[in-house]
């Protein structure tokens, strides 16, 4: 599942709109609380290797899962959007025990009104709160076949879980069964964003999923494992054979995991002939385009049509069907010879060469750079569906938003294919372990991004600016069950901090040769398995030769932080010539290696790397670095690969200084400033403004409207193309404030009513010359990106500092850094501003930096209106 298009984009939108203060406020000393001996404290396994799980990381000797089988028939009836099953599970017991009773997952039933999901879900709403509720699994009847009697099974349904209690258990080691379970459903037209109904022009778009009643995984680490589906977690499936039957009016196209066993029953001859093309073709080739989609002749059967699919070797299917899809497919090449098919779904509304016309080419390419990279595909067919789903994943087959385009769209492709890796071919529990298929996916979707069309999509993670949010003060332990951790907070325990923990691993620590083969060695030995946490901390050890319990410990079970500072440099003797001595130090809890950009004065650089070892002595290290001549400067991390909280301790100079000329003053700064944008005259005279800004957060472009009308009106609108309505509606009117979060009025405190009538302002520079705002200018210019700049202190009414750089130079401001004290303490935000240009004969910066929440927002000014005429229509 994908949550760049949901939960990060949108708690990232609000910090923007200020709805949140980003979650970076950090104790800044410098003491250091590092203590070397909980990092290096030697016992971390708990528990030694035994016959079913080597201490290696490989299964042992008598590693055994056991093995569920079905043969599914389900009706879809369009007109009351429900769907009639009927399932066969044939179950195999490989354990060492006999089983009294089993579990079987109701998944159908998180949407019924007094479900356990629904209890647990804020009254806010949210990606996992039901919109509309259903009755969930309607069972009609379930009966166990059992050494060849048929019998109703003594059963129980709590909430999303069924127990069949058995009248003679199932053998050990090898004992089956079946279970023959009738059932119905309504389908939710919005199912957790994992499933659901999308109304197009050209008809309805069903994405089918939790389908039908699945068994639980019974193993050797914890027997049943029957948490219930609150939404946030995800799936444990057992492994079998799959053979199921769709019956659907015969205007649709189904598509389904698996292969299509009687195409010429289903399809025309046109569209097996296109699709025959396909399987033969590195190019896109289309199956059903627009004008078939609208042709009630292209398809010129009646009634129903049963689509045969099965699976192979998978932990669950699912499928789609509609009579609005478009349908395209290529062939993607595997390694030795081998072929699938790469196909898409969508309606004639996410056509277009920007949008889902790519959604093919990013399948075929993305699955071609895992099955090289890692582990070739197991599955005959790759299925993208555009949907009402942001981004889910099932084995061949996921769901993505039927607004994605460009980057968006090969994001959440990219993403939900990868899924196909983790957990569908490596089984772990992701109702545990979010991070296990999550963070793995994660970080394999960004070795993809690097080289897919020679790095079309690819930007940089920036570790520094994300430490900020990832290691805040509500940070929580990536070892936290999905249920548990908060909704905010999701996006990095279960995605960002294990992947970048794991380009870390991979950077700094193994390098990637070793990394490699150990992260392969994992895939290898777990491919259609059920590895734990121990099993993959315990492989990468013993295949990539290094103990790292004390990487894994502060990593995956902790919320420490990172801060890594330069002390400071001598010479040896004080003679430059024979080497420098740089101390440095670690001011927080966890340990990572030291990277280091060492410049000499001569211009000549160096790149220097010291393993994270220096510190099983304590919190200082001070080593030798050989040269010639004076140290110009040292930068820690230059690359910003290390989420260190602290960077300004980071940089060290060879100290330069050029005082403020005499008799300059904070107010001579902040006039020069407002000359240069255009003087007061032209600012005053502005009656109204408004500014519309793209910005690019993952892989998602957001649009940012603000509108200014004078006395105080202001108006914010915060969109993004997978959000169905606004994320941010704010709306100022005077001492009205009106804030909206997704279409909920949200209720404000007087202080945040005064931060947003303060945005109202249009030019606040004109009311720094107010007595009420205390400015400080410092005695020292600084040096900033190659320009010296006059640092200005400004302290508001209402408590804010802001700490403005103005350029010597042009007088414009370069960079802006306002601190706020919020109930976690002062949180500070940075914003840069650049490419000055005119309008209206007034400057405006129309490249924006911001840093909040931790991540880098670069705002691009698309357009900017003054006096244009805006009434109170325009501020709603």
């Amino acid at each position: 599942m994908t949550l760049r298009k949901c939960k990060v984009l949108y708690f990232f939108l609000m910090a923007v709109a200020g709805f949140f203060l980003p979650a970076g406020a950090q104790q800044m000393g410098t003491e250091s609380i590092y203590d070397q001996h909980e990092v290096w404290n030697p016992v971390f396994y708990t528990y030694n290797g035994n016959e079913f799980r080597s201490a290696t990381g490989a299964p042992g000797p008598k590693y055994w899962q056991n093995r569920a089988d079905y043969v599914i028939h389900a009706t879809l009836d369009t007109t009351n959007h429900t769907i009639t099953g009927d399932v066969v599970i044939t179950y195999r017991n490989n354990s060492p025990d006999a089983l009294p009773f089993l579990w079987l997952q109701l998944d159908q039933n998180i949407y019924r009104k007094d479900s356990r999901g629904e209890a647990t879900s804020p009254v806010t709403g949210g990606r996992f709160a039901n919109k509309s509720f259903t009755q969930g699994y309607e069972i009609k009847s379930v009966e166990i076949i059992q050494d060849g009697k048929t019998e109703k099974a003594d059963y129980l349904v709590n909430d999303t879980r069924m127990q069949i209690r058995l009248h003679t258990p199932l053998k050990a080691q090898g004992g089956s069964l079946q279970i023959h379970i009738r059932y119905a459903f309504e389908v939710p037209q919005y199912g957790t964003d994992r499933m659901g109904r999308l109304l197009t022009k050209n008809g309805w778009i069903y994405e089918i999923a939790q389908w039908y009643p699945r068994m639980e995984v019974y193993d050797d680490v914890l027997g049943w494992n029957t948490i219930p589906y609150l939404g946030a977690g995800e799936f444990y499936l057992e492994y079998g054979d799959f053979d199921y039957y769709i019956t659907a009016p015969a205007n649709m196209i189904v598509v389904g995991s698996g292969e299509l066993q009687n195409p010429t029953q289903v399809l025309t001859p046109t569209e097996i002939a296109r699709l025959n093309k396909a399987r033969n073709s590195d190019e896109t080739v289309m199956i059903h385009d627009s004008t078939d989609v609208i042709n009630p002749n292209f398809r010129p059967m009646k009634g129903n049509l049963t689509w045969h699919f099965k699976m192979f070797n998978a932990r669950d299917v699912s499928w789609a069907a509609s009579k609005a899809f478009m349908w395209d497919a290529a062939r993607i090449n595997l390694p030795n010879g081998k072929h699938a098919l790469a196909q898409s779904v969508y309606p004639v509304e996410s056509a277009g060469h920007d949008a889902w016309s790519r959604s093919t080419e990013f399948v075929k390419g993305c699955i071609e750079l895992y099955s090289q990279e890692w582990y070739p595909y197991t599955y005959p067919v790759a299925t993208n569906v555009a949907g009402i789903v942001n981004g889910m994943e099932y084995p061949g087959i996921v769901f993505c938003s039927y607004r994605s385009r460009g980057r968006g769209l090969w994001g959440v492709t990219n993403h939900e294919f990868g899924h196909n890796w983790f957990p569908m071919i490596v089984g772990s529990n992701e109702r545990k372990y979010p991070w296990m298929d999550e963070g793995f996916n994660t970080f394999i979707n960004d070795v993809d991004t690097k080289v897919f069309n020679h790095g079309e999509f690819y930007r940089k993670t920036d570790a520094e600016r994300e430490a900020q949010y990832m290691f805040g003060e509500n940070a929580e332990p990536i070892m936290t069950i999905p249920d548990v951790i908060q909704a905010n907070y999701l996006g990095v325990a279960a995605y960002s901090k294990p992947a970048m923990g794991l380009h870390i691993l991979r950077k700094y620590i193994l390098g990637p040769d070793r990394f490699d083969y150990g992260f392969r060695t994992y895939i290898r030995r777990w491919a259609f398995k059920h590895p734990t946490p121990w099993d993959f901390f315990h492989t990468m050890e013993n295949a990539g030769g290094e103990d790292l319990s004390w990487f894994f410990r502060e990593w995956f079970f902790t919320t420490w932080k990172l801060d890594q500072a330069v002390e400071g440099v001598k010479y040896v003797d004080d003679d430059t010539t024979k080497g420098a001595l740089i101390t440095l130090a670690n001011l927080q809890k966890m340990a990572l290696p030291v990277v280091m950009a060492i410049q000499l004065t001569d211009g000549s650089t160096d790149t220097v790397q010291l393993p994270a070892e220096i510190w099983q002595r304590g919190g200082e290290w001070t080593f030798k670095y050989d040269c010639n001549r004076r140290i110009a400067s040292i930068v820690i991390d230059p690359e910003h690969d290390f989420p260190d909280i602290n960077p300004d301790n980071n940089v060290w100079r060879m100290k330069e200084e050029k005082p403020v000329p005499p008799g300059v003053s904070a107010t001579d700064i902040i006039q020069k400033y407002i000359q240069a944008l255009g003087g007061a005259d032209k600012l005053n005279a502005v009656q109204d403004l408004s500014i519309t800004s793209v910005a690019s957060f993952g892989d998602e472009d957001v649009t940012f409207i603000n509108r200014y009308k004078k006395p105080h009106d202001y108006l914010m609108e915060v969109t993004a193309p997978s959000l169905q309505q606004p994320a941010v509606h704010i709306v100022v009117k005077g001492d009205s404030v009106r804030v909206q979060q997704m279409g909920n009025e949200m209720s404000l405190s007087p202080d945040r009513k005064k931060i947003f009538q303060r945005e109202a302002v249009m030019f606040p520079v004109l009311s720094y010359l107010k007595n009420d705002y205390q400015k400080t200018l410092a005695p020292q210019m600084e040096y900033l990106d190659s320009t010296w700049v006059y640092v200005v202190t400004i302290h508001t009414p209402d408590g804010q500092e802001i700490k403005n750089y103005y350029s010597a130079n042009s007088g414009l401001l370069l960079k802006s850094v306002t601190t706020t004290q919020g109930p976690m303490g002062s949180v500070s935000t940075e914003q840069i501003t650049t490419d000055y240009r005119p309008v209206n004969g007034i400057l405006f910066p129309f490249t924006i930096v911001s840093n909040s929440m931790g991540q880098d927002i670069k705002m691009q000014v698309k357009e900017i209106k003054v006096n244009s005429g805006l009434t109170d229509a325009d501020f709603k």
